[in-house]
């Protein structure tokens, strides 16, 4: 369900905020401008620092990813490769030439494309590893933003609370509360956006690098001339549980004569 992240972070605000009205917080009394610019400005720039404009760059398209994304159709590629597999069977791997562009997906695409020219099955092994490793990479950077701003956002709130009384020291005990929604808005942002973003774009990059181990998987089957019921039976395993029919056996056979018919 792709609005979960969204749901997720609203179901958070509106609790907290629910609880404080309960206790008699007034909703306007979390409108404080010299705190928000603390915490906004003070965390942006501290993460600009570490992790350097070109991360920074891509939050937003980032962002829009985490509110948007779709699930993998880990069930639609299995039997995309098994349709695959059984044309290969029948009319040789050079008969995949003609299908090339059909597939959308590039990583699929350029994978067949290296079996179809006739590449060694242990190079294209290193080849589509390396692509799946890089890819993992630059997710993990994606991730590093929303990370560091998840460690410093609480850190600039204590600070921002301290600077709020610096101009009156006198009077820090009578005005502690109010300067404590510093701290409050670091902590809250760092627990209820940067790091539950971060922690779901780790969890969209390892449902991509599954997806893409999955096509590698099934490209090299395709490539050895494997029986398409036995590359649905490799790659059945990379099925979530909730994905896969109480009955394996049928299942593979009815894949078996979708991907003769398809």
């Amino acid at each position: 369900m792709k609005a979960a992240t969204a749901i997720g972070i609203g179901l958070a605000f509106g609790s907290l905020l629910l609880s404080s009205m309960m206790d008699g917080t007034s909703p306007a009394s979390f409108i404080n401008i010299p705190a928000l610019m603390i915490i906004i400005g003070g965390t942006a720039g501290v993460t600009l620092a570490s992790v350097g404009m070109p991360s920074m760059k891509r939050v937003p398209s980032l962002y829009k990813l985490v509110f948007s994304a779709e699930p993998p159709d880990m069930r639609g590629q299995l039997d995309r490769l098994v349709a695959l597999a059984d044309k290969a069977r029948r009319e040789g791997l050079l008969a995949l030439d003609a299908m090339l562009g059909e597939i959308e997906d590039p990583f699929t695409r350029s994978a067949l494309q290296l079996v179809v020219d006739g590449t060694d099955p242990e190079m294209v092994h290193a080849i589509l590893e390396a692509e799946v490793d890089g890819m993992a990479a630059r997710h993990e950077s994606s991730a590093a933003p929303f990370e560091k701003a998840g460690g410093f956002a609480p850190t600039m709130g204590i600070i921002g609370t301290v600077l709020q009384n610096l101009a009156a020291p006198a009077a820090l005990g009578p005005s502690i509360s109010a300067a404590f929604i510093a701290t409050l808005m670091g902590v809250g942002s760092a627990n209820v956006i940067f790091l539950p973003i971060a922690n779901r774009l780790k969890a969209i990059s390892s449902e991509e690098i599954e997806l893409r181990t999955m096509t590698v998987e099934g490209i090299l089957s395709i490539q050895a001339g494997d029986n398409p019921r036995l590359v649905a039976e490799k790659l059945m395993s990379y099925l979530p549980p909730a994905e896969r029919p109480d009955d394996d056996e049928d299942n593979v056979a009815r894949i078996d004569v979708e991907a003769r018919a398809a």
